[in-house]
């Protein structure tokens, strides 16, 4: 059994996540508070990232309402969410409720490439994140 390891946001909240190295959330949660001031909170009963006090960048969905898989749903400049899905099909999905509005969902139960997962939050959180929040950002590459 693991343990726990205490992961710290920016704006200072403490919190616990399994310290496996394979736990898929665990891993996301490590991704997700890696951007400049990433706030995590309880939105709509799941885990879901901000930028700093501005928009969602990335949200859990953890088998809600029937979901075939553990997955994030992720905000995606347009025409990315067909890309991705047209490309792949079991990892990439059009979420329901923000798929319209050209979000994407990755599944993280199926062993993700987890530098495409850490590319595409880093792409979520620069879409939503303010100017000065994307700045402290390394230039995409």
């Amino acid at each position: 059994m693991g343990g726990t390891t205490a992961h710290r946001s920016r704006s200072g909240a403490t919190k616990r996540a399994p310290s496996r190295r394979g736990d898929p959330v665990a891993r996301l949660r490590a991704i997700c508070l890696a951007m400049p001031e990433a706030d995590e909170r309880i939105s709509h009963g799941a885990p879901t990232w901000f930028a700093g006090r501005g928009k969602v960048f990335a949200t859990l969905d953890d088998h809600h309402h029937g979901a075939k898989h553990l997955s994030v749903w992720l905000p995606a400049a347009p025409g990315a969410q067909e890309a991705l899905v047209d490309a792949d099909p079991r990892r990439f999905f059009r979420p329901p409720y923000v798929g319209g509005a050209g979000w994407v969902g990755v599944v993280l139960d199926n062993r993700p490439n987890w530098s495409v997962v850490a590319l595409l939050v880093e792409q979520a959180y620069r879409h939503v994140a303010r100017k000065s929040l994307v700045a402290l950002l390394p230039p995409p590459g």
